[in-house]
C-alpha cells in the first residue's frame, strides 16, 4: 500500500510540477513576438543553451535513481 501512496503522490506532483513548466514555456514563446520584443540570435542560443542543460540535468537525476541498487559490478 505504501508503494501506491508513493505512486500516487508522484503522480499528481509531477503533473503539476510538469504542467506549470509547460504553462511557463507558453509564457517564454510569447517573448517570440519580434513587434513586442526585440532580441537577437545569441539570446535565443543562450535561452536554448539554459534550457537544454537543465532539463538534461533533470532527465539524469531521475535516470540516476532508476539505475541505483542495479549490479553495476564488472563481470567475466
Amino acid at each position: 500500500m505504501a508503494d501506491t501512496s508513493r505512486r500516487n503522490r508522484f503522480e499528481k506532483i509531477a503533473s503539476k510540477r510538469v504542467a506549470n513548466i509547460l504553462k511557463g514555456l507558453d509564457s517564454l514563446e510569447k517573448c517570440s513576438n519580434k513587434n513586442n520584443y526585440e532580441y537577437n540570435p545569441t539570446d535565443v542560443k543562450k535561452m536554448e543553451k539554459a534550457l537544454r542543460e537543465k532539463v538534461s540535468d533533470v532527465i539524469k537525476s531521475f535516470s540516476k535513481e532508476l539505475d541505483k541498487g542495479k549490479d553495476n559490478e564488472f563481470k567475466f
